[in-house]
């Protein structure tokens, strides 16, 4: 099972998908721009478009636009954070999680507006 959180900060995607089990997949899909996937720990197995690669952490793998490519944990505890600028944006997204001692949340969070 693939434990995926997700951050927006300052127009700066990151997406970190935590495969618990070597076999755990990140299903083919692609993207409108290139970006970056930062390998942190363990081994990925990257298909794209039905070619494959290996890699073991630390790597930056690069991800072209409107190519369909797959993840696949090759051992177990493997971490991988997708990583790209948005081009439109919409706001912050911060888990309280991520935030150290002596930052003060509320003066980062944005009001809440009703409609």
């Amino acid at each position: 099972m693939m434990e995926v959180k997700i951050g927006c900060v300052a127009n700066l995607y990151s997406r970190m998908m935590h495969f618990k089990k070597a076999g755990d997949i990140e299903i083919g899909h692609k993207h409108q721009f290139d970006h970056l996937t930062l390998l942190a720990k363990g081994r990925l197995q990257v298909t794209v478009e039905g070619n494959v690669s290996e890699f073991t952490a630390p790597h930056m793998l690069y991800i072209r636009a409107d190519k369909v490519h797959e993840l696949q944990a090759l051992t177990d505890d493997t971490v991988a954070y997708c990583i790209h600028a948005l081009r439109t944006h919409e706001g912050d997204i911060i888990d309280p999680s991520m935030v150290p001692e002596g930052v003060d949340i509320r003066s980062i969070a944005a009001p809440v507006v009703c409609e």
